[in-house]
Protein backbone atom coordinates (compact mmCIF):
# COMPACT_ATOMS: atom_id res chain seq x y z
CA UNK A 1 0.00 0.00 0.00
CA UNK A 2 0.97 3.51 -1.42
CA UNK A 3 2.52 5.63 2.24
CA UNK A 4 3.33 8.84 0.67
CA UNK A 5 1.27 10.85 -1.65
CA UNK A 6 1.58 14.18 -3.54
CA UNK A 7 -0.37 16.81 -5.03
CA UNK A 8 0.62 19.10 -7.42
CA UNK A 9 0.32 22.65 -6.48
CA UNK A 10 1.09 25.93 -8.53
CA UNK A 11 2.84 27.28 -5.31
CA UNK A 12 4.53 24.53 -3.68
CA UNK A 13 4.98 22.44 -7.06
CA UNK A 14 4.64 19.29 -4.47
CA UNK A 15 3.16 19.04 -1.39
CA UNK A 16 3.57 15.50 0.24
CA UNK A 17 1.97 13.74 2.65
CA UNK A 18 1.72 10.25 4.53
CA UNK A 19 -1.60 8.25 5.14
CA UNK A 20 -2.69 9.02 8.36
CA UNK A 21 -2.67 12.99 7.25
CA UNK A 22 -4.49 12.03 4.00
CA UNK A 23 -7.09 10.13 5.81
CA UNK A 24 -7.42 13.91 7.49
CA UNK A 25 -7.66 15.74 4.00
CA UNK A 26 -10.45 12.57 2.61
CA UNK A 27 -12.55 13.81 5.60
CA UNK A 28 -16.14 15.01 5.05
CA UNK A 29 -14.96 18.54 7.32
CA UNK A 30 -11.55 18.84 4.88
CA UNK A 31 -13.17 17.63 1.71
CA UNK A 32 -16.12 20.61 2.28
CA UNK A 33 -13.03 23.15 1.93
CA UNK A 34 -13.21 21.98 -2.18
CA UNK A 35 -16.61 23.96 -1.66
CA UNK A 36 -15.37 27.14 0.11
CA UNK A 37 -13.92 29.94 -2.36
CA UNK A 38 -10.48 31.30 -0.46
CA UNK A 39 -11.28 34.93 -1.43
CA UNK A 40 -15.09 35.26 -1.13
CA UNK A 41 -16.95 36.91 -4.20
CA UNK A 42 -13.25 38.22 -5.82
CA UNK A 43 -13.77 35.94 -8.68
CA UNK A 44 -16.52 38.33 -9.82
CA UNK A 45 -13.46 41.60 -9.97
CA UNK A 46 -10.65 39.35 -10.90
CA UNK A 47 -11.64 35.90 -12.70
CA UNK A 48 -8.97 33.36 -11.83
CA UNK A 49 -9.53 34.04 -8.09
CA UNK A 50 -11.32 30.76 -8.18
CA UNK A 51 -9.11 28.91 -5.62
CA UNK A 52 -10.81 27.23 -2.81
CA UNK A 53 -9.68 26.62 1.23
CA UNK A 54 -8.99 22.97 -0.15
CA UNK A 55 -5.71 23.66 -1.30
CA UNK A 56 -4.35 27.01 0.52
CA UNK A 57 -4.91 24.22 3.61
CA UNK A 58 -2.49 21.79 1.77
CA UNK A 59 -0.35 24.39 1.36
CA UNK A 60 -0.28 26.00 5.13
CA UNK A 61 0.94 21.76 5.92
CA UNK A 62 3.38 21.92 4.09
CA UNK A 63 5.13 24.96 5.02
CA UNK A 64 4.40 24.47 9.10
CA UNK A 65 5.82 21.03 8.33
CA UNK A 66 9.27 22.88 6.76
CA UNK A 67 9.26 25.78 9.42
CA UNK A 68 9.25 22.90 12.09
CA UNK A 69 12.45 21.10 10.68
CA UNK A 70 14.68 24.12 10.13
CA UNK A 71 14.07 26.45 13.42
CA UNK A 72 14.26 22.62 15.60
CA UNK A 73 17.37 21.77 13.34
CA UNK A 74 20.37 21.53 16.06
CA UNK A 75 22.58 24.01 14.76
CA UNK A 76 19.89 26.42 14.67
CA UNK A 77 18.67 25.93 18.25
CA UNK A 78 19.65 29.16 19.74
CA UNK A 79 21.63 28.28 23.36
CA UNK A 80 19.17 29.89 25.26
CA UNK A 81 15.99 28.24 23.85
CA UNK A 82 17.20 24.77 24.12
CA UNK A 83 15.84 24.24 27.45
CA UNK A 84 12.59 25.17 26.15
CA UNK A 85 12.89 22.23 23.16
CA UNK A 86 10.94 18.48 23.86
CA UNK A 87 13.58 15.76 23.32
CA UNK A 88 14.47 14.48 20.17
CA UNK A 89 12.09 10.87 20.73
CA UNK A 90 9.21 13.70 20.75
CA UNK A 91 9.95 16.15 17.89
CA UNK A 92 8.46 13.63 15.54
CA UNK A 93 5.21 13.54 17.82
CA UNK A 94 4.80 17.12 17.35
CA UNK A 95 5.67 17.90 13.50
CA UNK A 96 2.69 15.64 12.99
CA UNK A 97 0.45 17.92 15.16
CA UNK A 98 1.84 20.81 13.72
CA UNK A 99 1.37 19.68 10.16
CA UNK A 100 -2.14 18.08 11.30
CA UNK A 101 -2.98 21.71 12.99
CA UNK A 102 -1.79 23.63 9.60
CA UNK A 103 -4.40 21.24 7.58
CA UNK A 104 -7.18 21.99 10.25
CA UNK A 105 -6.77 25.26 10.36
CA UNK A 106 -9.59 26.96 8.39
CA UNK A 107 -12.19 23.55 8.65
CA UNK A 108 -14.55 25.77 10.54
CA UNK A 109 -14.87 28.34 7.56
CA UNK A 110 -18.13 29.36 6.56
CA UNK A 111 -19.41 29.91 3.43
CA UNK A 112 -17.82 32.88 1.45
CA UNK A 113 -14.86 32.47 4.21
CA UNK A 114 -15.09 35.73 5.89
CA UNK A 115 -17.50 37.52 3.62
CA UNK A 116 -19.85 37.11 5.96
CA UNK A 117 -18.74 36.03 9.35
CA UNK A 118 -19.01 38.86 11.76
CA UNK A 119 -22.76 39.97 11.13
CA UNK A 120 -24.26 36.06 10.26
CA UNK A 121 -22.58 33.95 13.49
CA UNK A 122 -24.68 34.11 16.47
CA UNK A 123 -22.79 36.06 19.89
CA UNK A 124 -19.68 34.72 20.66
CA UNK A 125 -19.53 32.51 17.25
CA UNK A 126 -16.60 32.64 15.02
CA UNK A 127 -14.77 29.95 12.26
CA UNK A 128 -12.43 29.43 15.18
CA UNK A 129 -14.75 28.04 17.20
CA UNK A 130 -16.50 26.49 14.52
CA UNK A 131 -12.88 25.13 13.71
CA UNK A 132 -12.47 23.52 17.22
CA UNK A 133 -15.88 21.76 17.15
CA UNK A 134 -15.09 20.23 14.18
CA UNK A 135 -11.41 19.01 15.14
CA UNK A 136 -13.12 17.69 18.29
CA UNK A 137 -15.71 15.56 16.75
CA UNK A 138 -16.18 11.78 16.41
CA UNK A 139 -14.87 11.46 12.87
CA UNK A 140 -11.93 13.73 13.23
CA UNK A 141 -11.22 11.89 16.37
CA UNK A 142 -11.48 8.55 15.25
CA UNK A 143 -8.63 9.58 13.13
CA UNK A 144 -6.28 11.81 14.84
CA UNK A 145 -6.41 8.96 17.89
CA UNK A 146 -5.63 5.62 15.11
CA UNK A 147 -3.12 7.55 13.62
CA UNK A 148 0.76 5.89 14.22
CA UNK A 149 1.53 7.66 16.79
CA UNK A 150 -1.50 7.96 18.14
CA UNK A 151 -2.31 12.23 17.84
CA UNK A 152 -4.82 13.94 20.94
CA UNK A 153 -7.23 16.04 19.40
CA UNK A 154 -6.49 18.81 22.29
CA UNK A 155 -3.07 19.19 20.88
CA UNK A 156 -4.05 19.34 17.32
CA UNK A 157 -7.16 21.88 18.47
CA UNK A 158 -4.92 24.07 20.51
CA UNK A 159 -1.94 24.94 17.91
CA UNK A 160 -4.63 24.98 14.85
CA UNK A 161 -6.12 27.80 16.90
CA UNK A 162 -3.78 29.29 19.10
CA UNK A 163 -4.40 31.19 22.73
CA UNK A 164 -5.59 34.08 21.76
CA UNK A 165 -8.06 32.97 19.68
CA UNK A 166 -9.07 30.02 22.45
CA UNK A 167 -9.69 31.82 25.49
CA UNK A 168 -12.47 33.63 23.47
CA UNK A 169 -14.62 31.09 23.64
CA UNK A 170 -12.90 27.99 26.24
CA UNK A 171 -10.45 28.50 29.60
CA UNK A 172 -10.32 24.92 29.67
CA UNK A 173 -7.05 24.81 27.95
CA UNK A 174 -3.64 25.82 29.24
CA UNK A 175 -1.08 26.15 26.76
CA UNK A 176 2.97 25.23 27.56
CA UNK A 177 5.16 27.73 25.98
CA UNK A 178 6.13 25.02 23.50
CA UNK A 179 2.61 24.82 22.92
CA UNK A 180 2.47 28.51 22.13
CA UNK A 181 5.42 28.85 20.06
CA UNK A 182 4.37 26.02 17.75
CA UNK A 183 0.64 27.91 17.22
CA UNK A 184 2.71 31.08 16.36
CA UNK A 185 4.44 28.52 13.26
CA UNK A 186 0.56 28.70 11.61
CA UNK A 187 -1.25 31.64 12.72
CA UNK A 188 1.69 34.05 14.27
CA UNK A 189 1.15 37.79 13.14
CA UNK A 190 4.72 37.87 12.20
CA UNK A 191 5.78 34.53 10.13
CA UNK A 192 2.70 32.57 10.30
CA UNK A 193 2.91 30.16 7.11
CA UNK A 194 -1.37 30.80 7.41
CA UNK A 195 -0.15 34.28 5.60
CA UNK A 196 3.03 33.42 3.80
CA UNK A 197 0.24 30.68 2.04
CA UNK A 198 -1.77 33.12 1.34
CA UNK A 199 -0.19 35.77 0.21
CA UNK A 200 1.64 33.78 -2.57
CA UNK A 201 -1.51 31.62 -3.26
CA UNK A 202 -3.96 35.16 -3.79
CA UNK A 203 -1.54 36.91 -5.67
CA UNK A 204 -1.20 34.49 -8.21
CA UNK A 205 -4.91 33.26 -8.89
CA UNK A 206 -5.76 37.12 -8.80
CA UNK A 207 -2.90 37.83 -11.73
CA UNK A 208 -1.21 40.34 -9.70
CA UNK A 209 2.45 40.42 -8.29
CA UNK A 210 1.55 42.57 -5.06
CA UNK A 211 1.63 39.73 -2.76
CA UNK A 212 4.88 38.11 -3.88
CA UNK A 213 8.24 37.93 -1.84
CA UNK A 214 11.24 36.09 -0.96
CA UNK A 215 9.42 33.55 1.65
CA UNK A 216 12.41 30.98 0.52
CA UNK A 217 14.44 33.36 1.82
CA UNK A 218 12.66 34.31 4.42
CA UNK A 219 11.43 30.87 5.60
CA UNK A 220 15.27 29.46 5.45
CA UNK A 221 16.37 32.35 8.11
CA UNK A 222 13.48 31.68 10.47
CA UNK A 223 14.55 30.58 14.44
CA UNK A 224 13.68 30.64 17.35
CA UNK A 225 15.05 32.93 20.06
CA UNK A 226 14.71 34.80 23.30
CA UNK A 227 12.25 37.59 23.40
CA UNK A 228 14.19 41.26 23.54
CA UNK A 229 12.17 42.55 26.05
CA UNK A 230 13.61 39.85 28.33
CA UNK A 231 10.74 40.36 30.42
CA UNK A 232 9.03 37.26 28.99
CA UNK A 233 10.65 33.66 29.74
CA UNK A 234 8.57 32.98 25.97
CA UNK A 235 10.87 32.90 23.08
CA UNK A 236 9.76 33.48 20.11
CA UNK A 237 9.83 33.21 16.29
CA UNK A 238 12.42 35.26 14.99
CA UNK A 239 15.00 35.46 12.39
CA UNK A 240 18.61 36.20 11.46
CA UNK A 241 19.92 39.09 9.94
CA UNK A 242 20.11 37.91 6.50
CA UNK A 243 16.37 37.78 6.61
CA UNK A 244 15.17 40.99 7.87
CA UNK A 245 14.66 41.86 4.25
CA UNK A 246 12.48 38.90 3.57
CA UNK A 247 10.65 39.76 6.46
CA UNK A 248 9.91 43.91 5.34
CA UNK A 249 8.83 42.70 1.78
CA UNK A 250 6.23 39.79 3.24
CA UNK A 251 5.03 43.15 5.10
CA UNK A 252 4.79 45.40 2.29
CA UNK A 253 3.20 43.00 0.41
CA UNK A 254 0.52 42.16 2.48
CA UNK A 255 0.10 45.79 2.88
CA UNK A 256 -0.09 45.79 -0.97
CA UNK A 257 -2.46 42.38 -1.00
CA UNK A 258 -5.36 44.34 1.12
CA UNK A 259 -5.11 47.63 -0.48
CA UNK A 260 -5.68 46.33 -4.38
CA UNK A 261 -7.07 43.03 -4.05
CA UNK A 262 -9.08 42.29 -0.58
CA UNK A 263 -10.04 45.94 -0.16
CA UNK A 264 -11.18 46.36 -3.74
CA UNK A 265 -14.09 48.08 -3.46
CA UNK A 266 -16.74 46.31 -6.14
CA UNK A 267 -15.46 43.46 -3.62
CA UNK A 268 -16.69 44.82 -0.71
CA UNK A 269 -19.72 45.75 -2.47
CA UNK A 270 -21.14 42.42 -3.36
CA UNK A 271 -20.10 41.31 -0.04
CA UNK A 272 -22.44 43.63 1.15
CA UNK A 273 -24.95 42.44 -1.02
CA UNK A 274 -24.05 38.95 0.01
CA UNK A 275 -24.38 39.50 3.43
CA UNK A 276 -27.93 41.32 2.91
CA UNK A 277 -28.82 38.57 0.76
CA UNK A 278 -27.57 35.65 3.47
CA UNK A 279 -29.51 37.89 6.00
CA UNK A 280 -33.08 36.89 4.68
CA UNK A 281 -32.35 33.25 3.19
CA UNK A 282 -30.87 31.59 6.41
CA UNK A 283 -32.66 30.73 9.11
CA UNK A 284 -33.40 33.26 11.89
CA UNK A 285 -30.54 35.01 9.59
CA UNK A 286 -27.89 33.14 11.03
CA UNK A 287 -25.06 30.48 9.89
CA UNK A 288 -25.54 27.16 11.66
CA UNK A 289 -23.35 26.34 14.66
CA UNK A 290 -24.17 22.82 14.87
CA UNK A 291 -21.43 20.41 13.49
CA UNK A 292 -23.81 18.23 11.06
CA UNK A 293 -25.70 21.49 9.95
CA UNK A 294 -22.37 23.20 9.29
CA UNK A 295 -20.73 20.80 7.08
CA UNK A 296 -23.62 20.83 4.61
CA UNK A 297 -23.48 24.16 3.79
CA UNK A 298 -21.14 25.56 1.36
CA UNK A 299 -20.90 28.02 -1.69
CA UNK A 300 -22.30 25.92 -3.86
CA UNK A 301 -25.74 25.90 -1.91
CA UNK A 302 -25.50 29.82 -1.15
CA UNK A 303 -24.63 30.16 -4.88
CA UNK A 304 -27.60 27.90 -6.10
CA UNK A 305 -29.97 30.13 -4.00
CA UNK A 306 -28.96 32.84 -5.43
CA UNK A 307 -29.41 31.69 -9.17
CA UNK A 308 -32.85 31.00 -8.13
CA UNK A 309 -33.92 33.71 -5.96
CA UNK A 310 -32.10 36.04 -8.31
CA UNK A 311 -34.76 35.07 -11.46
CA UNK A 312 -37.64 34.74 -8.86
CA UNK A 313 -39.49 38.01 -7.28
CA UNK A 314 -41.01 36.50 -4.67
CA UNK A 315 -38.01 34.33 -3.03
CA UNK A 316 -36.20 35.28 -0.06
CA UNK A 317 -33.30 37.69 -0.74
CA UNK A 318 -34.87 38.53 -4.72
CA UNK A 319 -33.27 42.24 -4.77
CA UNK A 320 -30.03 41.67 -2.91
CA UNK A 321 -29.52 38.29 -5.52
CA UNK A 322 -30.54 40.50 -8.56
CA UNK A 323 -27.63 42.29 -7.71
CA UNK A 324 -25.10 40.14 -7.60
CA UNK A 325 -26.06 37.93 -10.36
CA UNK A 326 -26.77 40.76 -12.87
CA UNK A 327 -23.66 42.70 -11.86
CA UNK A 328 -25.99 45.86 -10.67
CA UNK A 329 -24.09 46.26 -7.33
CA UNK A 330 -23.85 49.40 -5.45
CA UNK A 331 -21.68 51.88 -6.53
CA UNK A 332 -18.91 53.88 -4.58
CA UNK A 333 -19.80 57.53 -3.88
CA UNK A 334 -17.66 58.49 -1.64
CA UNK A 335 -14.38 57.13 0.21
CA UNK A 336 -12.39 58.24 3.11
CA UNK A 337 -9.43 61.06 2.46
CA UNK A 338 -6.90 62.76 3.93
CA UNK A 339 -8.05 65.80 3.34
CA UNK A 340 -11.63 65.70 4.54
CA UNK A 341 -9.73 64.00 7.43
CA UNK A 342 -7.49 67.15 7.88
CA UNK A 343 -11.17 69.30 8.28
CA UNK A 344 -13.01 67.19 10.25
CA UNK A 345 -12.45 63.72 11.59
CA UNK A 346 -15.60 62.81 11.51
CA UNK A 347 -16.28 63.69 7.71
CA UNK A 348 -17.56 60.02 6.67
CA UNK A 349 -20.30 59.78 9.39
CA UNK A 350 -21.35 63.12 8.52
CA UNK A 351 -21.46 62.70 5.06
CA UNK A 352 -23.23 59.09 5.58
CA UNK A 353 -25.68 61.18 7.74
CA UNK A 354 -26.52 63.29 5.36
CA UNK A 355 -26.69 61.25 2.69
CA UNK A 356 -29.19 59.05 4.16
CA UNK A 357 -31.32 62.30 5.09
CA UNK A 358 -31.70 63.14 1.42
CA UNK A 359 -31.85 59.53 -0.03
CA UNK A 360 -32.96 57.32 2.14
CA UNK A 361 -30.97 53.50 4.48
CA UNK A 362 -32.10 51.85 1.57
CA UNK A 363 -30.17 53.36 -1.06
CA UNK A 364 -26.73 53.50 1.04
CA UNK A 365 -24.51 51.22 2.90
CA UNK A 366 -21.54 51.81 4.94
CA UNK A 367 -18.26 49.12 4.57
CA UNK A 368 -15.33 50.52 7.20
CA UNK A 369 -12.01 48.59 7.88
CA UNK A 370 -10.28 50.45 10.68
CA UNK A 371 -6.87 50.76 11.20
CA UNK A 372 -5.02 48.54 12.86
CA UNK A 373 -1.12 48.37 13.86
CA UNK A 374 1.07 46.82 11.76
CA UNK A 375 4.41 46.89 13.07
CA UNK A 376 6.21 43.67 13.73
CA UNK A 377 8.15 43.40 16.34
CA UNK A 378 10.26 39.85 16.27
CA UNK A 379 13.43 38.99 17.89
CA UNK A 380 16.22 39.46 14.63
CA UNK A 381 19.71 37.57 15.61
CA UNK A 382 22.69 39.81 14.86
CA UNK A 383 26.26 38.44 13.15
CA UNK A 384 27.69 39.09 16.31
CA UNK A 385 25.81 36.94 18.32
CA UNK A 386 23.29 39.69 19.58
CA UNK A 387 19.39 40.07 19.13
CA UNK A 388 17.39 43.16 18.85
CA UNK A 389 14.12 44.05 18.13
CA UNK A 390 12.98 44.10 14.35
CA UNK A 391 11.61 47.75 15.03
CA UNK A 392 15.24 49.22 16.35
CA UNK A 393 16.42 47.73 13.36
CA UNK A 394 14.39 48.30 10.42
CA UNK A 395 12.49 51.69 9.67
CA UNK A 396 10.82 49.96 7.08
CA UNK A 397 8.84 48.23 9.15
CA UNK A 398 7.80 51.15 11.26
CA UNK A 399 6.99 53.14 7.92
CA UNK A 400 4.39 50.68 6.26
CA UNK A 401 1.05 52.17 6.77
CA UNK A 402 -1.98 50.42 7.90
CA UNK A 403 -4.95 49.04 5.32
CA UNK A 404 -7.50 50.34 6.10
CA UNK A 405 -10.67 51.86 4.06
CA UNK A 406 -14.30 53.70 4.71
CA UNK A 407 -16.44 53.48 1.86
CA UNK A 408 -20.00 54.97 1.12
CA UNK A 409 -22.28 53.11 -1.72
CA UNK A 410 -24.99 53.79 -3.43
CA UNK A 411 -27.65 52.42 -5.61
CA UNK A 412 -26.66 53.32 -9.18
CA UNK A 413 -30.23 54.56 -9.48
CA UNK A 414 -29.36 57.47 -7.53
CA UNK A 415 -25.45 57.61 -8.24
CA UNK A 416 -25.94 60.62 -10.67
CA UNK A 417 -27.81 62.34 -8.34
CA UNK A 418 -26.34 61.64 -5.28
CA UNK A 419 -23.28 62.93 -6.72
CA UNK A 420 -24.27 66.04 -7.47
CA UNK A 421 -25.91 66.41 -3.57
CA UNK A 422 -22.29 65.93 -2.72
CA UNK A 423 -20.77 67.75 -5.08
CA UNK A 424 -22.77 70.93 -4.43
CA UNK A 425 -22.82 70.10 -0.27
CA UNK A 426 -19.83 68.61 0.55
CA UNK A 427 -17.47 71.02 1.41
CA UNK A 428 -20.07 72.48 3.83
CA UNK A 429 -21.08 69.14 5.36
CA UNK A 430 -17.43 68.06 6.52
CA UNK A 431 -17.33 71.66 8.01
CA UNK A 432 -20.20 70.70 10.97
CA UNK A 433 -19.95 70.92 14.52
CA UNK A 434 -21.27 68.88 16.49
CA UNK A 435 -22.53 65.08 16.09
CA UNK A 436 -23.84 63.70 12.92
CA UNK A 437 -27.44 64.30 12.29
Amino acid sequence: MKHNHEFRDPIHVFITLDTDERRVVDSRPFQRLRHIHQLATSFLIFPGATHRRFEHSLGVMHLAGLVFDIVTAESHVHYEIKTHLPGKHQLEYWKRVVRLAALCHDVGHLPFSHAAEHELLPTDWNHERLTYDLIMSDEMKDIFTKSIPPILPEHVAKIAIGPKKLSDFSNDFAFTIWETLLSEIIVGDAFGVDRIDYLLRDAYHAGVVYGRFDHHRLLQTLRILPRTDRESLEPWLGVESGGLEAAEAMSLARYFMYKQVYFHHVRRAYDIHLKDFLKEWLPDSFFPTCVADHINLTDNEVISALLSAAREPSAKGHLHAKRIVDRLHFKRIYERTPADQKINLRSVDLIYAALIKEFGTNMLRRDSYPPKSVALDFPVLQSNGGIESSINLSETLTKIPSATFDLLFCDREILDKATSFLNANREEIIRQKGDAP
